[in-house]
């Protein structure tokens, strides 16, 4: 076997007889099939301690050799929220009034969203994910790899874990997103990549009825 700078351990993974793992398969379908980006927030407390839990998920996920090129800023502090919220409305404002194409607010125009987010502070936490293009090892830059492919990857696992754990979160992209590095004091070797709010759904809180795509439209199957 060849030498490996990390040393190889033995790995046993859990395996279930066929009929369990479809029930656990289908239970797991039904789980996240239950899921919806939501915009609409309770000012609800939710423990620190769970919000770090569920980025510990997320950092389980594979990476290009292994780089984790990720930092997850979680941000609870309503000042630094509002500052947020401000310049995120601002670029919103600019991209609804002038950036995006006609073709592309037609397709927003049936979900309801305009350039106002108010979730920015309502919601408890802000998850700020951040993909790291390379390292500093000393003066000298080490490159990372797949950095897109891989932080998101770790976004997908963090938002299934938020669903897992009974909460809910909504992927905000604001374009550009420079300011986030700037409000959070970001080093030069990170760039934004998602903003997350994540909380507990407000009680009167709804979703555009839409539907995903059936199995026949998303896989293609070679026997």
């Amino acid at each position: 076997m060849a030498d490996f700078e990390f040393p190889h351990i033995p790995y046993d993974p859990q395996q279930y007889p066929e009929n369990e793992m479809a029930a656990r398969a289908d239970s797991f379908y039904a789980l996240l099939n239950s899921r919806r980006s939501l915009r609409f927030f309770n000012e609800r407390a939710v423990p620190e301690d769970l919000m770090q839990t569920l980025i510990l998920t997320a950092g389980t996920a594979p990476s290009g050799a292994n780089k984790q090129p990720w930092t997850f800023c979680l941000v609870g502090n309503p000042e630094i929220k509002k500052q947020i919220r401000i310049a995120a409305e601002e670029e919103e404002f600019a991209s609804y009034n002038g950036r995006m194409t006609e073709e592309w607010l037609r397709d927003l125009a049936p979900l309801g969203t305009d350039w106002r987010k108010p979730f920015l502070e309502i919601a408890p936490w802000l998850i700020v994910v951040f993909k790291r293009n390379f390292e500093f090892d000393g003066a000298q830059k080490r490159k990372n790899y797949y950095v897109q492919e891989s932080v998101g990857l770790a976004c997908g696992m963090l938002i299934a874990a938020i669903h897992n754990a009974g909460l809910v979160a909504l992927t905000h992209t604001p374009s550009p997103m420079d300011f986030l590095t700037k409000i959070l004091g970001r080093p030069d070797n990170e760039r934004p990549f998602l903003l997350i709010p994540v909380g507990y759904a407000a009680e009167d809180a709804t979703v555009p009825d839409i539907q995903r795509k059936p199995l026949e439209e998303i896989c293609v199957t070679y026997r």
